[in-house]
C-alpha cells in the first residue's frame, strides 16, 4: 500500500509539473525542455521503486527542475541573446532551391535525411522548394516556390465568407447551453431548425455544431437509426 500511494503522489506531481511547463508536444520541445522532462521522469521513478528513499528526495528535485525550466523559459522570452544561446538559431538548409552543403555538414545531416524530411512534408522534388529551414526544436519548415504552392482563393479572386470557429451545440446527446446562448438560440429554436429532418428530440443526436454563418452540421446517434 505504501508503494501504491507513493506512486499516486509522484504521478500526480509529475502530471502537474508537466502541465505547468506548458502545452507542447514532444517534437516541439526545445533541447533544455526535453532534458528537464527526461530528468523529471527519472527522478520520479527512483522513489517509486525504492521505498527506503524518502519521498521528499524525489519531490524536491522535481520541483527544483520545474523552477529551473520556468526560469529559463522566462529568460528566453525576455532576452534575445539568452534565447539564441540556449535555443540556438534556425538553420537554412535550402535557399532559393540550392542545397547549402556547408550547413548540412555542420549539422551532420546527410542528403538522405534531408530528402526524407522533404517527403514527409509532401515535397518529392527539391526543385519545388524555395527554402527549407531547420527550426530550433528540430522540426523542418518548407517554403515552396510560388509556382509549386497550392492555389488559394485569393489567386482566383474569390472572397469566401468567414465561417468563424464552429461551436458544438450537442455532444452525444448532451446540450451545450453556453454555446446556444452565444448564438441566441434555445433548445426549442434549435429543434425547430432541425425539424425538417424529422428530428423530434435533441437527445437523438450524437453531434450538432453551428458556424458564424448559421450553418448547422449534425449527426444522429447510430443506435437511434
Amino acid at each position: 500500500m505504501i508503494v501504491f500511494f507513493r506512486t499516486l503522489i509522484l504521478y500526480s506531481l509529475v502530471v502537474l509539473v508537466m502541465r505547468l511547463m506548458g502545452k507542447r508536444q514532444i517534437g516541439e520541445l526545445q533541447p533544455f525542455e526535453l532534458v528537464i522532462a527526461i530528468m523529471i521522469s527519472e527522478l520520479a521513478a527512483v522513489p517509486m521503486a525504492d521505498t527506503e528513499i524518502p519521498l521528499l528526495d524525489g519531490i524536491i528535485p522535481i520541483l527544483t527542475l520545474l523552477l529551473a525550466q520556468v526560469s529559463i523559459a522566462y529568460l528566453t522570452l525576455k532576452s534575445k541573446r539568452a534565447r539564441t544561446f540556449i535555443c540556438g538559431r534556425p538553420s537554412i538548409l535550402i535557399e532559393k532551391g540550392t542545397i547549402i552543403e556547408s550547413e548540412l555538414r555542420r549539422l551532420r545531416i546527410n542528403l538522405n535525411d534531408l530528402l526524407e524530411q522533404l517527403r514527409v512534408k509532401n515535397f518529392t522534388n527539391i526543385a519545388d522548394v524555395d527554402y527549407a529551414i531547420l527550426e530550433t526544436n528540430g522540426q523542418m519548415s518548407i517554403i515552396p516556390k510560388s509556382s509549386s504552392r497550392p492555389i488559394i482563393t485569393e489567386d482566383l479572386g474569390i472572397n469566401p465568407k468567414d465561417v468563424g470557429l464552429p461551436l458544438s451545440l450537442v455532444l452525444d446527446g448532451y446540450i451545450e447551453h453556453d454555446n446556444l446562448k452565444r448564438f441566441n438560440l434555445t433548445e426549442e429554436k434549435l429543434l425547430d431548425k432541425l425539424s425538417k429532418y424529422q428530428i423530434k428530440d435533441l437527445k437523438e443526436l450524437f453531434f450538432v455544431s453551428i458556424d458564424k454563418t448559421g450553418k448547422i452540421s449534425w449527426q444522429r446517434k447510430k443506435e437511434v437509426n
